[in-house]
């Protein structure tokens, strides 16, 4: 059995970066993920690395655009207005086909809003991130084990498919300490770069790393081209967790700390005799739509629990095909939902669907 290490949730994911093979950071302090830049400040001149914390979240993204290109494993991390800073540079790392890590520790908004954790920046890191016609892989870690697990996974994808991947985590698991396995995490086999801009060496034509295509015909393609690889990616890389669907008619959809809240209100639920389970999203895109689809064949109901007004909600409707009532249950503004509450919108939707024994 792995030793294990208590560790906060941002520390986990900057330990699990620096295991990863990242040795380049560029940040701009904000709460609550201001832990990940103070610990890789700390370690990476240990080892070699580069931390820098730069003027602004702008310059911090342009930042990581410039080591991508050399093909080297680079990070920043932020929170919520931070990443919205960040959103230019995202849409260019997206045009110019680099592989990245960005991490966002979600804080209640719009605006500068709240310090306490949130998870309405859903749409912005599912549907894009900035301008253009791009996805990013985007991981919702559930654990502080997670938090390290899919830190080293979303750089293994991102080398994969020369893409973003995102850590969409929430203020609750940056702070959160439980104990993690370090000795655990597996890193992937090593990717070739070839379009790494390296240096020649006389012994190659040059690399050009750029987003801009002047000639519509050739943007055109590009965009059809990277759209080919994300149905690969949808079609290879979906992943979530499932719990007590067995025969569930009622599933509630939820990720990261609402996941955790949730299933103590499905035990409690199950305890009433009523017929309840989770799916709990980890890609939150590529989003896990088959197995809502499937959970068709016995749920009859379903209830989105989030941290924001209603976001992830929309996906589990198309998922679902509109086949089923899909419901809310929230708080907001750096608010959680507690076990009760969801337990009592469990207990209306078996009531409306006649879900007890």
């Amino acid at each position: 059995m792995a030793d294990k290490v208590l560790m906060k949730g941002n520390e986990a994911i900057a330990e699990a970066a620096i295991i990863a093979g990242c040795r380049h950071y560029f940040g701009y302090p904000i709460t609550p993920q201001t832990e990940i830049a103070a610990y890789m400040a700390k370690r990476l001149p240990k080892i070699g690395g580069v931390f820098l914390q730069a003027e602004s979240e702008v310059a911090a993204i342009n930042m990581v655009y410039g080591v991508a290109a050399t093909g080297t494993r680079v990070m920043t991390s932020s929170s919520s207005p931070g990443i919205s800073l960040k959103s230019e540079g995202l849409s260019y790392l997206a045009g110019a086909d680099l592989p990245s890590l960005v991490v966002n520790v979600q804080r209640g908004g719009p605006g500068l809003g709240g310090i306490q954790p949130s998870q309405a920046d859903y749409f912005q890191a599912t549907k894009g991130g900035g301008h253009g016609d791009f996805h990013m892989i985007v991981l919702a870690p559930s654990s502080v084990q997670e938090m390290a697990e899919l830190t080293v996974h979303g750089f293994d994808l991102a080398d994969k498919y020369r893409m973003t991947s995102m850590i969409l985590a929430d203020g609750t698991m940056g702070q959160m300490m439980e104990p993690v396995a370090l000795d655990a995490l597996k890193v992937g086999e090593k990717v070739e770069k070839p379009w790494a801009t390296t240096g020649t060496k006389l012994q190659r034509t040059h690399n050009i790393v750029n987003s801009l295509s002047l000639v519509p015909e050739e943007l055109e393609e590009l965009n059809y081209a990277r759209y080919d690889r994300y149905k690969v990616i949808e079609e290879n890389e979906v992943m979530y967790e499932t719990y007590r669907m067995e025969d569930a008619e009622i599933c509630i959809a939820a990720f990261g700390i609402a996941s955790r809240v949730s299933r103590n209100a499905v035990d409690a639920a199950r305890e009433m005799g009523i017929k309840v389970g989770m799916i709990r999203p980890i890609t939150l895109w590529p989003f896990p739509k088959k197995v809502f689809k499937d959970s068709l064949a016995t749920c009859k109901a379903y209830i989105s629990v989030e941290l924001s007004m209603g976001q992830m909600i929309e996906d589990v409707m198309l998922a679902t095909e509109g086949k089923a009532p899909v419901t809310l249950c929230n708080r907001v503004g750096g608010m959680i939902p507690s076990p009760e509450q969801v337990l009592e919108s469990i207990k209306e939707t078996a009531a409306k669907i006649g879900g007890t024994n």
